[in-house]
């Protein structure tokens, strides 16, 4: 559907969706994960607010609990989640766009 505002958000990812071709043509896996890599970097500076990115970062790279992440940045553990689970989201809809393009 045209105009449904779908695209544009997607749009604004900029993955490049090589994946899929890289597989096709049969580069190796380190060609992939180097590609998988660049989308989740650019898909972190273009399809998550900042504080879903300060908090994914601490979750996933400090490897912090929800608690953890609440304690320290004097947050309510439920909005930590929430947060969090919306980043994902976030990122999930914006790499799956890329590797269908």
């Amino acid at each position: 559907m045209v105009g449904d505002g779908r695209f544009e958000r997607h749009r604004a990812c900029g993955t490049q969706g090589s994946i899929g071709l890289l597989q096709e043509t049969g580069e190796t896996n380190d060609l992939v994960r180097a590609q998988m890599r660049r989308d989740l970097r650019r898909a972190m500076e273009d399809s998550v607010t900042p504080r879903q990115r300060e908090l994914l970062l601490l979750r996933y790279e400090e490897g912090l609990s929800h608690v953890a992440i609440a304690r320290r940045l004097g947050l309510d553990p439920s909005s930590v989640s929430r947060t969090v689970r919306r980043g994902e989201r976030n990122l999930r809809r914006c790499l799956r766009f890329a590797r269908y393009r």
